[in-house]
């Protein structure tokens, strides 16, 4: 997809926004991570360094996730290695127990074994509009491969609305090895938004479609069509809202109600060889609180319009 066609369909996204002639850049510190900025402010960085020198280093670097910057471009909003929940980072993908071969691995604590990345194919970036694909690899606990993925975020920048940046974020996974089983359960599986480890646990909430779906009874409702949340940095609040596409597979489950701010959606699915599953989400970010729930449905209704490639 072209640049010019991919601002246009994304301007149809989220509330009728209108672009903003803003040209954003890439800056990749090789071997480490890569950052979407626009002027000096950074967006996004991906995080995609492994090092298995030392203990701390390969615990530091086992799986590639998605930091999101404040809006000054200084500091991450998510979280990163450490703190409650070590693996929990950024926007993050992962399945608890991933069959292959006979055997169950944990790609989502990631005791054993690692998510890799192997090289980034060609960079789009624009006006308004920057994408990037990651090609990573999932390894066994002896390094070998399970499951080949290519990891598409495309970031976008609205000029108005309630919006500051919008995240992309769509997952191609191969099985190129061998059947693959995605397994696992609401908590530890799947595609998820994890805040920062300073969050203040007393002020995060949810917002759900409809007003009878609330924390406590969200796991019932599948296939929602978007979650949010709001947390709190300090005195600063930040808001998400992850939007499911509706090619995504069916009976999604949503974890949205922990105090730390961990939400995202999950689902289970076989992939036989040689065939591919792709997924398309996008998080909205929203400094402050979020908008009316009729605003966020209605930038899903878009959003549900947009066509999806799995190239």
């Amino acid at each position: 997809m072209k640049t010019n066609s991919l601002a246009l369909t994304l301007t149809l996204s989220i509330g009728l926004l209108a672009p903003l002639a803003a040209q954003l850049e890439i800056k990749d510190t090789k071997g480490k991570h890569l950052d979407i900025l626009s002027g000096e402010k950074v967006l996004v960085r991906y995080m995609y360094e492994h090092d298995i020198s030392t203990d701390e280093k390969k615990h530091a670097t086992y799986k590639p996730y998605l930091h999101v910057f404040d809006p000054a471009g200084k500091a991450p909003i998510t979280k990163g290695p450490g703190g409650q929940y070590t693996h929990h980072r950024g926007i993050f993908i992962g399945w608890s127990k991933l069959g292959f071969n006979g055997k169950s691995y944990d790609r989502w604590h990631m005791k054993d074994g690692a998510i890799v990345h192997q090289k980034f194919h060609e960079h789009k970036t624009g006006e308004n509009t920057s994408g990037i694909t990651s090609v990573t690899q999932w390894h066994d606990n002896d390094k070998k491969p399970i499951l080949d993925e290519e990891r598409t975020m495309t970031v976008w920048i609205p000029k108005e609305g309630w919006s500051r940046v919008v995240i992309f974020f769509k997952s191609k996974l191969t099985a190129t090895y061998g059947d693959v089983a995605l397994k696992g359960d609401p908590e530890h599986a799947g595609i998820q938004y994890r805040p920062a480890n300073e969050v203040n646990r007393k002020k995060t909430k949810y917002l759900f479609p409809k007003e009878e779906i609330t924390s406590v009874n969200v796991k019932k409702h599948k296939d929602l069509a978007w979650i949010a949340e709001t947390y709190w940095l300090g005195d600063k609040a930040h808001s998400v809202v992850q939007f499911n596409h509706p090619t995504n597979p069916k009976e999604t489950v949503h974890s949205a109600y922990r105090d730390y701010g961990r939400f995202g959606s999950f689902f289970e699915r076989n992939i036989k060889k040689g065939e591919t599953l792709t997924v398309n989400y996008a998080f909205a970010i929203v400094d402050g609180e979020l908008p009316a729930r009729s605003e966020i449905q209605q930038a899903s209704d878009m959003y549900a319009e947009m066509k999806q490639s799995s190239e």
